[in-house]
């Protein structure tokens, strides 16, 4: 099977998943997260997640060690679940400011029947840039 790698060019516009991986982002329940510990080792978890308008969401609570990597050290990789069909992003995190963007608290809500808008302060939303794509 051969791999297919979207980049974005300095300065253009993001990397889109291939059609089939976006079926999958939409349906799949779990993501695999890699940050990077301040020591520089891996730490990989696995989260809930949506992919809305080119970024992926996360929703975790504040007091992670995910949270602190990314505050660190905000490359991550991050991957769905089937190793037969591989999907992978690579990209930057950061924190989104509350209040959070309507169309992934529905996204959320459709996909998990979470609504993380009535979370409260301990709970924080993720948001991951993917700059390339690796699917095969």
């Amino acid at each position: 099977m051969a791999k297919a790698r979207r980049e974005a060019s300095p300065g253009g516009p993001r990397p889109a998943p291939s059609a089939a991986a976006r079926r999958r982002l939409s349906k799949e329940g779990n993501l695999w997260l890699a940050t990077v510990r301040p020591n520089g080792g891996a730490h990989l978890v696995p989260v809930w997640f949506t992919y809305v308008a080119g970024e992926l969401y996360v929703c975790t609570e504040r007091r992670t060690v995910k949270v602190r990597n990314i505050e660190a050290h905000p490359n991550v990789a991050a991957a769905l679940e089937g190793g037969d069909r591989p999907v992978i992003a690579f990209g930057r995190a950061r924190l989104v400011a509350r209040p959070w963007p309507a169309e992934a608290v529905q996204a959320f809500r459709r996909k998990y029947d979470w609504d993380i808008g009535q979370e409260g302060a301990s709970v924080c939303l993720l948001a991951i840039g993917p700059s390339r794509w690796l699917e095969w």
